[in-house]
């Protein structure tokens, strides 16, 4: 049986984008972000300016990297999506801390080539945003004790200085409170990120959500989505050292 849908910018017949779709569009943008990253990034011709608006040049490292900025907001999005609907809290918290700790190498490689680098990476972030809400929900009668959770997981995003930091975290918060209002979750979270206004963009194929699963129904794909953070990180350091 289909889900009742939050109210949305768009009416029911334009929200065509299932899970799985929305799945893929972070994946892809994530994957053409951090392809500017690891490797445009040491390619001159791609850091080369393409053309100029309002004064400021873009080169093709720059639209990728731009591109990419759209999801961390999906992916924020789909985290809620699976607190709501799982048949199990705590083993999507599991996964949520392994795939963190196991992203952990490939990520320092990326950035400092080498074990260590002193920022986590964005499965921590998104761990303790998944926390958040778990703790709004639990203690939803005891208002001071979420304040306390808050507090707490909080000052755990600015000690780790996991990937989109404090401010990723609570732009999860703001993307859970407001859940069940699409158009109040937009113009919250895109003023939040201001900071970052490309990311307002994941916004429109957010609100496009149809709230069906789609296409990724096995296990074994469900962790393949897992997997793909610290595989295509991996791959891509590997390239980085073999083609620079």
């Amino acid at each position: 049986m289909k889900k009742e849908l939050p109210d949305s910018f768009f009416p029911e017949k334009m929200r065509i984008l299932s899970g799985s779709a929305l799945k893929m569009i972070a994946i892809i943008t994530m994957l053409i972000d951090h392809t500017a990253f690891v490797l445009l990034s040491r390619y001159e011709p791609a850091t080369q300016t393409l053309f100029t608006m309002h004064g400021k040049g873009y080169s093709l490292y720059r639209i990728c990297r731009d591109i990419g900025r759209v999801a961390f907001p999906i992916f924020c999005f789909l985290l809620i999506e699976g607190f709501l609907h799982t048949r199990s809290r705590l083993k999507y918290g599991r996964n949520l801390l392994l795939f963190a700790l196991i992203s952990e190498i490939p990520w320092n490689f990326m950035h400092t080539d080498n074990w260590r680098y002193e920022k986590q990476n964005v499965f921590f972030t998104l761990l303790l945003g998944y926390l958040a809400c778990w703790a709004i929900e639990y203690f939803w009668e005891k208002q001071y004790l979420i304040v306390l959770c808050l507090l707490i997981l909080l000052t755990a995003s600015v000690y780790l200085k996991a990937d989109y930091g404090w401010k990723g975290f609570i732009f999860i918060v703001i993307m859970y409170v407001l859940r069940m209002d699409k158009p109040a979750q937009a113009i919250v979270g895109s003023c939040w990120l201001s900071y970052e206004w490309k990311a307002c963009f994941a916004f429109i194929s957010i609100n496009m959500y149809n709230g069906e699963r789609g296409f990724i129904r096995s296990k074994w794909a469900k962790y393949l989505f897992y997997i793909f953070y610290p595989l295509h990180i991996t791959v891509l350091v590997l390239l980085r050292r073999y083609l620079f």
